[in-house]
């Protein structure tokens, strides 16, 4: 299969939204575990399920899917998810058995100051007995490794003007829970040896799915009691599983603007937050 033949490849899988498995998130976010059997899914909580089950020979060295099964091998190691948006219809619900549809919408190469580049567009479609209820339109990057001694790309400062913050405080034990809580076998989650050599980064990397979790709870309650309608999600910078690091943003008319600063000052992601009309 040719990169452009990908185009428009589709895999769907269905999963049951486990109350059990929401509860151990909220423990793994030192949250007493309060959802009951009913309650919509927190936003971006759906990554706990539907998860490719994967069977070790298929891993990469990496620990991550090995590529061709369903997105390209491109001859680019480097994974890195991006952002991307999530549009929601209607909430999915603890207790409810779902369906995922994933697609793969473009294929783009490109050639960076660091090499050569492939960005891959998903959409995930979420639907229950037919019914639509959320889309998410991922984006990922596939990349060559860094050249060693390579400084790090440069980074843009974060906003000023934020009118509420939280400080969160990594350490291992929650990167290591939230990579099994979702079945995702990255190394560069967990294992800092390899983080550090073969990767070339300085720790271990903070999960851009769970940044973007944080966020998103962070503006919920700034969104003058109107549900969520939409966010994008944009990642720019990596965060380190030991470095604490600040959450903050500001309301909009629309409904809330977040990022994540790094320790030096930079913006590692932004999430735009679009509330529903009354």
């Amino acid at each position: 299969m040719t990169n452009q033949d990908a185009v428009g490849r589709s895999e769907s899988a269905e999963d049951r939204l486990d109350l059990r498995q929401a509860r151990l998130m909220q423990l793994t976010l030192d949250r007493e575990p309060t959802l009951t059997e009913g309650d919509p899914l927190p936003p971006f909580w759906h990554y706990l399920y539907f998860n490719p089950q994967i069977r070790a020979s298929e891993l990469g060295p990496d620990g991550h899917e090995r590529l061709g099964r369903f997105i390209p091998d491109f001859g680019l190691p480097r994974r890195m998810w991006a952002g991307g948006r999530v549009e929601i219809a209607k909430p999915l619900r603890l207790g409810e058995r779902a369906v995922k549809t994933s697609t793969i919408r473009a294929v783009e190469r490109k050639e960076g100051r660091s090499g050569r580049l492939c960005f891959v567009t998903v959409d995930h479609d979420f639907t229950v007995e037919g019914e639509h209820r959320l889309r998410e339109t991922q984006d990922i990057v596939y990349r060559d490794p860094p050249a060693p001694g390579a400084p790090p790309p440069p980074g843009r400062p974060a906003p000023e003007g934020a009118t509420f913050s939280r400080v969160i405080a990594p350490d291992p034990v929650l990167l290591f829970r939230y990579s099994a809580l979702i079945f995702y076998g990255h190394r560069i989650h967990y294992d800092a040896d390899y983080a550090r050599d073969v990767e070339g980064y300085p720790g271990l990397v903070f999960h851009g799915p769970l940044t973007a979790t944080l966020l998103v709870d962070l503006g919920l309650g700034h969104l003058g009691g109107r549900p969520l309608a939409s966010f994008d999600i944009r990642a720019m910078r990596p965060l380190f599983g030991t470095e604490s690091f600040v959450i903050e943003g500001h309301e909009t008319e629309e409904g809330a603007m977040l990022w994540a600063r790094t320790p030096d000052g930079f913006t590692a992601m932004t999430v735009t937050l679009r509330a529903a009309s009354r």
